[in-house]
């Protein structure tokens, strides 16, 4: 078939790879002059198949709530009129539940094990470089009642297979011994050995590259406006030059809306009702002046709700997430606090370590669903349209796995996994 992908990050150049293992005939389109330069440019780095919690938990409306009034919180909700924060608010306090955070961790560490051993083959396969770095992912704890509550989560992880271990301050230093000099703050740590770390944009980049090398074409810059229905399914799609404003009509025999927090302004009009809601992330990403006194292990700091992540001679710290709707906005006061935030905190950690002069700030929209379960499988609006979708934070750890699933659903082929695919039994 031919097959529109509409979207560059790393769920649409994943998906595109895969189609044409399949065989198929595929068009990638975005409005950037590149892959991966929006959600998927510099985020925090960690492929978390393991540390895959939702944020919604028992705990999590207290912690919300406390946070309202501070513009360097993990999780900063400011009200908006917006009925679509509100919809997507009210479902994720319907998700604040012991049973349905059992259920969603389940989903994710099913697409997780699946992803990690797509990624697996498929980077043995190309041989892509980037960054990558196998030594797991360590959170640590700068409180007992944190650290309780971490060996707790833990517990639950063990329940459904997950290897992660609950470690003493003693054993968290001897899994990255550059957090001496902190030692004396960390309570404890859990850490799980078969996770990792990379540059996403890097590894998505040079996938993309070699797609077009297969015979993918790709129709960077240019917007996407909307899709033409015919009769029960999707006829095409209208696009138009960033810069020209010249329009184009794609015809295809298929669809796949992989556009991050965009998708659902996308096939809304089919009907179609995502509950997608940007969630704003931060990064900074730092040149190391002392790489022999930098971490190696991937990071996750609970107090500040952070990932620390090396990539060659830079180190990348991420997180936060803000939900504010649409704004891109470095420069705003709130932007600015929460900026400042992650380099404030790695210096306290590793103190003298990075050039904190120059920390090239960032900010992406992660399409995030009040479950964090994404959306992949076909359209209930429209029979050859397909949805691969919604990934939150864990888009470059699900990229691959979402991809290849894609591809195998639109082959008439169940994945194997205990994974609920949208609009499918």
């Amino acid at each position: 078939m031919k097959i529109v992908v509409l979207g560059a990050g790393i769920i649409g150049i994943a998906t595109a790879w895969y189609l044409l293992d399949e065989g198929h005939e595929v068009v990638v389109v975005d409005r950037q002059a590149d892959a991966a330069l929006e959600t998927s440019f510099a985020n925090g780095a960690q492929i978390s198949v393991s540390f895959c919690e939702p944020w919604a938990n028992a705990g999590a409306p207290f912690k919300v709530a406390k946070w309202l009034l501070r513009d360097d919180s993990p999780l900063l909700f400011r009200p908006r009129l917006d009925p679509n924060q509100w919809r997507w608010g009210l479902a994720f306090l319907t998700q604040c539940t012991n049973a349905a955070f059992e259920r969603n961790v389940e989903e994710l560490v099913q697409l997780g094990r699946y992803s990690h051993e797509s990624l697996k083959a498929l980077v043995t396969r190309t041989g892509i470089e980037y960054d990558r770095l196998e030594r797991g992912i360590l959170h640590f704890f700068s409180s007992q009642a944190d650290f309780d509550a971490g060996a707790a989560g833990a517990e639950i992880m063990r329940r459904h297979g997950v290897d992660r271990r609950v470690l003493g301050r003693e054993e968290v230093l001897k899994v990255e011994p550059a957090l001496a000099a902190f030692g004396n703050r960390i309570f404890g740590g859990t850490f799980t050995p078969s996770d990792e770390s990379g540059d996403a944009k890097v590894f998505t980049q040079k996938l993309a590259r070699l797609c077009a090398e297969r015979g993918a074409q790709f129709l960077y810059e240019h917007d996407i406006l909307g899709l033409q229905r015919a009769g029960d399914g999707i006829e095409a799609v209208q696009i138009a030059h960033t810069r020209s404003g010249e329009r184009k009509t794609l015809k295809a025999d298929a669809f796949v809306a992989a556009m991050g927090s965009y998708t659902p302004a996308l096939v809304q009009p089919l009907g179609e009702h995502l509950n997608i809601y940007p969630a704003k992330g931060y990064s900074a990403t730092l040149r190391l002046k002392k790489p022999g006194a930098a971490s190696v292990v991937s990071l996750l700091d609970d107090t500040r709700k952070i990932a620390i992540s090396r990539l060659g001679d830079h180190i990348r710290i991420a997180g936060t997430a803000e939900l504010s709707g649409f704004d891109l906005n470095l420069d705003s006061a709130t932007a600015r606090v929460r900026c400042a935030a992650l380099v404030r905190r790695y210096e306290e950690l590793f103190p003298g370590v990075a050039d904190t002069s120059e920390p090239n700030y960032w900010t992406g929209l992660r399409p995030s669903t009040p479950n964090n379960v994404p959306y992949i499988g076909r359209s209930r609006k429209a029979r050859n349209l397909w949805l691969n979708a919604g990934h939150g934070t864990l888009g470059w750890t699900h990229g691959a796995g979402s991809g290849h699933a894609m591809a195998e659903l639109i082959a008439g082929r169940r994945p194997d996994m205990a994974f609920g695919f949208y609009g499918m039994a």
